[in-house]
């Protein structure tokens, strides 16, 4: 399991996800940063930030 807190890269918020891989938290994560943040595309840099915060989960 993969787990990730959207506060850690955006200050404030308190959006959190726990997903089976990686890439369905990037999905995710990808979806709430349009609807919650207004972001139509995702900057590589900020998809590097999100990958280095993800962590495992037992």
């Amino acid at each position: 399991m993969k787990s990730f807190a959207c506060g850690d890269v955006v200050p404030g918020c308190e959006a959190r996800w726990v997903c089976d891989t990686e890439e369905e938290v990037l999905a995710a994560v990808a979806r709430h940063a349009g609807a919650a943040h207004g972001l139509t595309e995702i900057p590589d840099e900020l998809v590097a930030q999100v990958r280095s915060r993800i962590v495992t989960v037992a």
